[in-house]
């Protein structure tokens, strides 16, 4: 098949952001534009844009569309003030993607080295165009570690989307598997569903049929006897948030994935930029999204369950890190992550 590029889920054109409606794909590719920073948390909340990477940058682009709606401001103090709403919209947007707090963190700090009669506003979209472009990069890096650990001619499985969509470009998990098949190590890839979006379905197979990979779609309950039949070499999965101890949150499902791969004899790998970290918590402590119950109730409008029936739909589970093999980022490889580990590669990182 000839490949084609996986369109960018974000974009800045004519002065306003716009976004790959993801809820759309594979079937139709349509964008859509925001001019403020209310507009653009919405847009995170209902799953327009997923991905931790690209919620973060995304995020960093809100506060510069609000910046850019209230004017030149006196101070840092009065520019703090008036972006408050808009911080907190979008902080509130979706809690367990940590990259979000990272990049209104960044936001912060550009607050305030431009806020005593500097151009916030403009500061603002440079740094959303920075975080743009450097987390390509860093996704490149991400996948070169990752591949380093794929033996030829393996088969692996992946769950959920962390790929060009969900990121800058290139992918975390999706990333390692397009540089293991660049490296001709890949014999194809067995991609999870992913109840209830269908990101595994809709936009993992989308992608990877884009880049010529081979790619199945499995049921997610199809996993473990996958895991037993077709023998994978590893799990990849990307990361929402790493905890201080090597606990990782990430899509519903992966948790389950993790217990499966160990009892199988399958390795389990999660590639995520630095910024996914977390040092300030353990895994247990990690806030858990819930989602609206019509989520699972009901499928694409139509009702799938009984009138009034109790619904648990949390978005993301947390694995321990005793059931992962690697972690991979941009600067290297944690194997067996402990907190140990875990804080010596993060300060390898600020060296």
């Amino acid at each position: 098949m000839t490949a084609l590029p996986t369109p960018a889920a974000i974009q800045w054109r004519d002065n306003q952001l716009e976004l790959l409606d993801q809820r759309l794909l594979p079937t139709e590719i349509h964008y859509l534009r925001f001019d403020s920073a209310a507009a653009v948390a919405d847009a995170i909340r209902d799953m327009v844009v997923r991905g931790a990477p690209a919620i973060g940058i995304t995020a960093a682009y809100g506060m510069a569309l609000a910046a850019r709606s209230v004017g030149p401001l006196p101070s840092v103090a009065a520019w703090t003030q008036a972006l408050s709403a808009a911080r907190h919209a979008l902080a509130n947007s979706r809690p367990t993607a940590v990259n979000l707090f990272w990049a209104l963190t960044r936001a912060d700090q550009t607050i305030e080295q431009y806020g005593n009669g500097g151009d916030v506003a403009e500061a603002l979209l440079q740094l959303a165009h920075q975080l743009l472009a450097e987390d390509l990069a860093i996704n490149q890096r991400i996948g070169d570690h990752g591949a380093a650990l794929i033996a030829p001619d393996s088969l692996v499985y992946t769950h959920c989307n962390a790929g060009a969509l969900a990121t800058g470009g290139y992918g975390t998990a999706l990333g390692v598997i397009r540089s293991a098949h660049a490296g001709g190590k890949l014999r194809g890839v067995i991609a999870g569903e992913t109840r209830p979006w269908l990101q595994g379905a809709r936009l993992t197979t989308w992608e990877l049929m884009q880049d010529g990979i081979d790619v199945s779609l499995a049921t997610e309950g199809a996993a473990g006897h996958l895991m037993r039949s077709l023998k994978p070499s590893w799990v990849i999965i990307g990361a929402d948030r790493i905890a201080a101890n090597g606990d990782v949150a990430n899509k519903i499902g992966s948790y389950n994935l993790a217990i499966l791969a160990r009892h199988h004899g399958v390795k389990f790998m999660v590639a995520a930029p630095i910024s996914t970290f977390d040092p300030s918590l353990d895994g247990d402590d990690i806030p858990i999204e819930q989602r609206p119950g019509e989520e699972i109730t009901h499928s694409r409008g139509a009702q799938v369950a009984p009138s009034n029936c109790i619904s648990l739909n949390p978005a993301f589970d947390v694995t321990p890190a005793s059931l992962i093999d690697a972690i991979v980022t941009e600067y290297g490889v944690i194997h067996s992550p402990s907190r140990e580990s875990v804080t010596a590669h993060l300060q390898t990182a600020k060296e």
